[in-house]
């Protein structure tokens, strides 16, 4: 009988952990997988500019202070017109890291901030349109939404190439 249940709670923990749509992070691996994961992105617009802290500062300043909310709204987001990856160059660690004003206010919404970006990875749209442009989690300063169907993530990363 001990046996049974062990072996029912593993699979019961397998199809749990299968069912969360980070899951879905596997998919470029297997055959077929470029498809499922244009069928996760769909028909958003996945776009990248690059440019730095200091002069999206109010707006990446706005999205910080906006996280909390914005947590419950990634992770209800399903589509997207279009995803924005927002490059700051100025803001990656071999540059000094983000300006002052930005590192306090991820301070003061440190544990906010990591919930997003735990979101974000959970996210499989949101997922795949940044491991797309090849950003990591970790450098997930802010996330902006500025209609419904817009996203626009700001990482402090440089474009990959």
């Amino acid at each position: 009988m001990h046996r049974t249940t062990t072996k029912l709670a593993m699979t019961v923990m397998l199809g749990l952990a299968a069912a969360h749509p980070a899951a879905s992070q596997g998919l470029s691996q297997g055959p077929g997988g470029e498809k499922a994961i244009e069928g996760i992105v769909g028909d958003s617009d996945i776009r990248q500019e690059k440019t730095t802290a200091s002069a999206e500062e109010k707006r990446v300043l706005a999205a910080i202070d906006k996280t909390a909310d914005n947590i419950s709204t990634v992770r209800k987001l399903t589509a997207a017109r279009q995803v924005d990856i927002v490059f700051l160059a100025d803001a990656v660690p071999a540059e000094g890291g983000p300006p002052p004003a930005i590192e306090r206010k991820l301070k003061e919404h440190q544990s906010d901030v990591l919930v997003l970006r735990q979101e974000v990875e959970g996210n499989a749209l949101l997922f795949h349109a940044i491991d797309s442009k090849r950003v990591m989690m970790k450098d997930i300063l802010a996330v902006e939404f500025p209609d419904p169907e817009t996203v626009i993530v700001y990482a402090a990363s440089r474009p990959a190439g």
